[in-house]
């Protein structure tokens, strides 16, 4: 049973859409780790295909934000924006949607041959906190309940090896072996807000029974994105941004 795994898609649906034709017919499931809305000017495209097609989501600090959750208070100045924009945007039914996703980590199992694994938006033991370098997971092994767990909030497509002695962040290769012995922190990237230098919208699949993880990029149409961000007044950064990748 392959999986496509997402993030952070922040409501840019032209890099979704590019991500879903260039995964097709190699996955059963979709598992989202969160940020559905925010910074993008389709908030209610993306939610409801999130409602149609992703088989487990958890929620992400945006999609808090947008539903009135959360305060802005640690938000800059264009995601404060765009959150209060979101606001007004959403749809009922939508807002109803992303208020109640469940927080992480969520197991999820695949069968009964193949082991369970996580998904979380930042940290397993903080929602909100961003794992971007080896000291920022170095005390994270002894909390870990799975072999792996897939997290975003970062953009950065890659991930972290955990071993008793040492921890090894890699970069995206084409496809990853796991090995059985270690533990895995996997960040399929932001499919909406890349934010590593390359504008491509970033994804990844994985293969329980193979136990591999490809990493996918694609381009997309940044500019149709980026000309409905301008449309709905949102702040020009968030549109200029998705062509340079960060």
């Amino acid at each position: 049973m392959p999986y496509l795994i997402v993030s952070d898609i922040h409501g840019n649906y032209e890099a979704l859409e590019a991500v879903l034709e260039d995964s097709r017919g190699r996955y059963d499931s979709i598992l989202c780790l969160g940020d559905l809305v925010g910074y993008g000017a389709d908030p209610n495209t993306v939610t409801e295909w999130a409602k149609s097609n992703v088989t487990s989501v958890i929620r992400g600090n945006h999609d808090r934000a947008c539903t009135g959750t959360d305060l802005l208070d640690y938000f800059n100045p264009a995601a404060r924006a765009s959150a209060f924009w979101t606001r007004g945007a959403l749809t009922p039914g939508n807002w109803n949607y992303l208020e109640h996703l469940a927080r992480g980590p969520l197991r999820v199992t695949p069968d009964s041959s193949s082991d369970g694994f996580d998904l979380v938006h930042g940290s397993p033991l903080d929602e909100d906190e961003y794992l971007v370098g080896a000291d920022d997971v170095q005390f994270l092994g002894e909390y870990l309940d799975t072999k792996l767990t897939f997290f975003g909030h970062t953009h950065l497509q890659g991930g972290f090896l955990l071993t008793p002695r040492s921890v090894k962040r890699f970069m995206p290769d084409r496809v990853l072996q796991l090995e059985p012995d270690y533990y895995y922190l996997i960040n399929p990237g932001s499919v909406g807000q890349p934010r590593d230098g390359d504008p491509r919208a970033a994804y990844a699949l994985y293969s329980p029974e193979n136990r591999t993880i490809e990493y996918g990029r694609v381009p997309y149409d940044i500019g149709k994105a980026a000309a409905k961000i301008l449309k709905a007044e949102l702040p020009e950064s968030l549109a200029m941004r998705l062509f340079e990748g960060i």
